[in-house]
């Protein structure tokens, strides 16, 4: 009982203290002048509107507020695509007015997708019919346009000066309720890896958004527009304090072109690559610490033409630092075709800068199509059948080899397989040196604890498959 009396005094006394410590933290606020955010909002809110869109209930559905799955538009989840009885369904979401000029709005794609009309309402009251000047399901990202007076936009802040720990106010429409304003931090930048197909690189809040809040507003305490709010982690389908936006430099990016062309004409370089970690960086003697590792380059692409060879780390591409794979395609995907850009690379553990040419439509790099499992004899490398190629064999299967390794059949599941060794490649590279026979092969191999760079020639291209 004692124990019990303890432990409520206890919390009785906490609260006191926490009441007098907010108590006094209001007097500090006050005394010092910092203001209250109403003012800031009083420039930002007529700028958020609630799109309303309505389409065939028998067609397939976007993803609607109230809906208990929003994130399964991440997932691929066929169950996202309900068929709904016979009528129409109608969704809503928040957008951005971000060109008073033009009654320009931003939105997110999966507010809009597959709506038949698209309605927006003003903070005062004012309803307008929406066109679709054009979407880009690979950013999420959506641009509406209304023609309408007296509209207020909100200006772009600098994404480079938004650092992790700023404030930031989410402005929307959750649940339907109307427009709400709610607070917190940038948690975290550069957030990607939600769906591995789109150019992701998501700004992460605590403030609180709900269905109905995508397409909204994340601004700064300057009032400026850092994303506009596309998605949640949560296991319940409210706020868990885990949110994303799309950012202010990656929607420019895409508006620009929808504006344009009512699509996003992506730029391609033509190459296959992976994150530079730190083992392949010692096995491979790269010198450039991280980066996205070149593994294949596409026959005819922009990358061949520039001289990107396989092994290659890209580091920058016009000054813009490249940590990773997803850093190359997110900046690559956003520029334009025929643009020149500068590309910053380490050959040889040597750093160089190499001008190419950013390309159109996507080459697609041909797979080998999987062999019948076969009874697999020694030597055998991770589930690959191996042996040696004379000069003679070597010649006719690729050009400027001196021997070398073929891969008769690989075991399907094994690991030589997960790392994309293929029946017919030619191996004549380990962790760049040279490989002109089984022998020196497995030399080379000999330590399992190592990431292996295996240099590799198929179809008469040399491409690099990692097996770790």
């Amino acid at each position: 009982m004692k124990n019990l009396v303890l432990r409520v005094l206890l919390i009785v006394s906490f609260s006191g203290l926490v009441a007098a410590n907010a108590s006094a933290a209001g007097d500090i606020l006050r005394a010092n002048g910092i203001p209250s955010l109403a003012p800031m909002l009083q420039n930002v809110t007529p700028a958020v509107v609630i799109v309303s869109t309505t389409q065939s209930a028998n067609g397939p559905e976007s993803l609607r507020f109230m809906d208990e799955d929003d994130l399964r538009r991440f997932f691929s989840d066929p169950s996202a695509r309900r068929q709904q009885p016979r009528g129409e369904v109608r969704g809503m979401g928040s957008g951005v007015i971000v060109d008073a000029d033009q009654g320009y709005i931003v939105t997110n794609n999966h507010v809009i997708a597959n709506a038949d009309r698209i309605n927006v309402s003003l903070q005062d009251g004012r309803e307008f019919k929406a066109t679709l000047i054009g979407a880009d399901p690979s950013t999420d990202v959506a641009l509406l346009q209304i023609e309408a007076d007296e509209l207020m936009e909100l200006r772009f802040a600098n994404i480079d000066q938004v650092r992790v720990g700023d404030y930031v106010v989410a402005v929307g429409n959750p649940f339907g309720v109307g427009q709400t304003v709610t607070q917190g931090i940038v948690s975290a930048l550069g957030r990607g890896g939600l769906n591995n197909e789109n150019y992701e690189d998501f700004i992460q809040t605590d403030a609180a958004i709900n269905m109905g809040n995508s397409g909204g507003a994340l601004v700064n305490l300057e009032g400026e527009l850092i994303g506009i709010n596309t998605a949640i982690i949560s296991g319940s389908g409210t706020s868990a304090g885990i949110a994303f936006a799309v950012p202010v430099n990656m929607i420019s990016a895409v508006m620009e072109q929808l504006e344009q062309y009512g699509e996003v004409r992506r730029g391609q370089l033509g190459v296959q690559i992976q994150d530079l970690t730190a083992a392949m960086d010692s096995a491979l003697k790269t010198g450039a610490g991280k980066g996205a590792l070149v593994t294949s380059v596409v026959p005819g692409s922009a990358a061949e033409k520039a001289g990107i060879e396989v092994s290659d780390v890209i580091v920058a591409v016009d000054d813009q630092s490249v940590d990773s794979g997803r850093d190359l395609r997110n900046i690559v995907g956003l520029m334009r075709v025929n643009q020149e850009v500068k590309l910053q690379v380490f050959r040889n553990g040597k750093a160089q800068t190499i001008s190419a040419v950013i390309g159109g439509a996507e080459p697609t790099l041909a797979e080998n199509e999987a062999q019948p499992n076969r009874n697999l004899s020694d030597p055998v490398y991770l589930g690959a059948e191996l042996r040696s190629l004379d000069n003679n064999a070597v010649s006719s299967r690729s050009s400027g080899l001196n021997g070398g390794v073929e891969v008769l059949a690989v075991e399907q599941g094994s690991p030589a397989w997960r790392a994309g060794l293929r029946p017919g490649d030619v191996i004549y590279e380990v962790n760049r040196n040279d490989v002109a026979s089984l022998q020196e092969f497995n030399e080379l191999v000999a330590d399992p604890s190592q990431v292996t760079a295996l240099g590799v020639v198929r179809d008469n291209r040399r491409m690099l498959v990692i097996v770790s």
